[in-house]
This record gives structure tokens, sequence and C-alpha cells, in this order.
């Protein structure tokens, strides 16, 4: 079997387009932001303020579940910040695959932090008005490996990594 992919998911803010090129050079892995995947129309409704429905991810969700497996097929390691923020969209990214052919690590930061980060944040598309709307999509279940992201980085990146390696050699339940 080929190295799982990583999925860093959280809310907006949370760190997945820092740590994501971290965890990829780490691993020596492919880099994807699901960001740079967004439809047009969705990242204007971000930009106005209206959270998106499960409805207006799909067709996002489906182009990021072929960029997964384009990158399995190439044979490359594959590290993708991605907000997959309730169970429905992992399935969508994990599709067929079996349990441990995609990792999702969580992001975990309280929200004041996020908050602060959100509004020192320029250039970005999505309206700090959709924190709320974030944290209340939000849907903590089994599949996630949560790490803290309110320490400095380099131990969150560590944290990451080593939680990566325990996954990987861990034996398969099934």
């Amino acid at each position: 079997m080929s190295e799982p992919a990583i999925i860093l998911v959280g809310v907006c803010g949370s760190g997945k387009s820092l740590f994501g090129p971290m965890v990829a050079r780490s691993l020596s892995a492919v880099f994807d932001d699901a960001d740079d995947y967004h439809l047009p129309e969705n990242r204007a409704k971000l930009a106005a303020g209206i959270a998106l429905s499960n409805e207006d991810r799909r067709p996002w969700y489906a182009k990021l579940r072929r960029r997964i497996l384009e990158v399995r097929a190439q044979g490359d390691r594959h590290v993708m910040a991605c907000p997959a923020l309730n169970a429905t969209l992992r399935n969508w990214l994990r599709g067929d695959d079996t349990a441990d052919a995609l990792f999702f690590i969580l992001l975990e930061c309280p929200r004041e932090i996020i908050e602060a980060r959100m509004k020192a944040r320029s250039g970005h598309f999505m309206s700090p008005s959709l924190i709320g709307s974030q944290f209340a999509t939000l849907e903590l279940t089994d599949d996630l490996l949560r790490v803290r992201n309110d320490r400095d980085p380099q131990l969150v990146l560590t944290d990451i990594i080593v939680r990566i390696a325990a996954q990987r050699s861990a034996p398969n339940p099934l």
C-alpha cells in the first residue's frame, strides 16, 4: 500500500496553510492547499460573509478527491490543507478508501486565538465574520488526530510528525 495522504483540517485561521507545506517538506511529500481548488462562486460567497453549504462544497470536494487519487497514482506522498469540518466532507475526501489510506489531523485552537489571527490576516478571501459558522460546522469524530495549535510552531510540527508516524506504525484493526 502507498503512504497515506495526510489531510490537515480545521477552521479558518487554524494553521492548515502554514503547517501543510512544513509537514510536506518533512515527509518529502507533494503539498496542495484546498483553497487553490475553490470554485470562483464559492470564493465570492465566502468573501461576502456567506457560509457554504455542503452542496456548495460538493463540486469542490470532488476536485479535491480527484487530486488525492492523482497524486496517489503518481506514487507520491501527499499532504493537503483542507477545512473538512464535518464527517460528510471527510467521507467525500476518503471515497472508497480504507481508513488507513488518509489521516485527518485537526489543528485545534481556542476561538479567541482564531479571531485574532483572522483580524490580522490580509489578502485572504475568507471573511472573518464566518468564524462562528466554522466552529458551528466543526464535527469532532474519531477519525481525527487532534493537535493543539496554540503553541510554538516547532512543537506543533513535531507533534504532527510524531502522530503521523504513530498512526502509520499502529496495527490495522481490520
